[in-house]
């Protein structure tokens, strides 16, 4: 049961760091970004080409990676999501689900819809005291570990992350005490990428490399969103590892419900709490 419970953190990590760009880019632009899990798949994508085809190590791709993505989320909201910003939200979210339509046709069209091996960086097994857990999943368990807190931290310790915070939770009464909100808009949507851009690179050595990887991830991580409360860090990030969890230990003791339980927790937590468990009404 405890390596079971451990294997749902480990799968929570990715619900974690896609969620929490989730919640950023939702909580300030108001933008429901279906594009997000296309971009977790170019993560991943991008460091099996950079190993492929220049061999790039995983540690360079790790950074480098997330570095180009994220510069390429800025020039998306420079160029499409901010003209559209003054309509009706549905027109972005028609933007980003068709690109997540192009972006999987051009990999599919490159590399086939075959899954790509990725050696894993690390190899063997660390003793953790009751049971031994592969190395790369504690790995990735701790790094995503710290990434969620040292975002946390900036954006409750610093004067900078308390604007995005306020931006990003509650927009409207943050631009009526005079801070442009606009002024945040880019680098926060190019740092969401860039966080989903992180998770696909993580979980190339871990899980099929294949253009539909992102969406057979994204609508429980919209899940996972909604459940923490739309626009709401903390509890995307709480959240992800707790849906994480529960999933793994439902797939242990109920396994017919494995695959719709993360939903049936969504329908129970809307019907208690309509705003999220963590989030506001405002946000909604």
């Amino acid at each position: 049961m405890l390596e079971q419970a451990f294997n749902g953190l480990v799968s929570g990590s990715f619900y974690a760091l896609l969620a929490l760009g989730l919640a950023v880019i939702f909580g300030m632009l108001g933008v429901v970004n279906f594009a997000h899990g296309a971009f977790y798949m170019l993560g991943a994508f991008g460091a099996f080409v950079l190993l492929d085809s220049f061999g790039v190590n995983f540690w360079v791709a790790l950074v480098a990676v997330p570095v180009v993505l994220g510069l390429a989320g800025i020039a998306l909201e420079r160029l499409f999501i901010r003209r559209l910003a003054p309509l009706d939200p549905l027109y972005n979210f028609l933007l980003t689900f068709g690109l997540a339509l192009i972006l999987q046709d051009v990999v599919k069209r490159q590399y086939g819809v075959q899954s790509q091996p990725y050696p894993r960086p690390m190899g063997g097994t660390i003793d953790l005291g009751l049971f031994t857990y592969p190395a790369y999943q504690v790995f990735v368990l701790a790094v995503s570990l710290v990434v969620c807190a040292a975002v946390w931290l900036v954006l409750t310790r610093t004067r900078v992350g308390m604007i995005v915070r306020a931006s990003t939770e509650r927009p409207e009464l943050t631009r009526a005490l005079g801070i442009d909100v606009a002024r945040w808009v880019t680098p926060v949507f190019g740092f969401g990428i860039a966080l989903a851009a992180f998770a696909g690179v993580l979980a190339a050595p871990m899980r099929a490399v294949n253009p539909l990887m992102g969406a057979d991830l994204i609508i429980t991580v919209f899940a996972v969103v909604v459940i923490g409360g739309l626009g709401s860090v903390f509890g995307s990030v709480a959240a992800g590892f707790a849906v994480g969890l529960a999933s793994a230990l439902g797939n242990l003791y109920v396994p017919a419900l494995s695959q719709t339980l993360v939903f049936i927790l969504m329908a129970a937590v809307l019907l208690w709490r309509p705003a999220g468990l963590f989030g506001r009404e405002e946000a909604l």
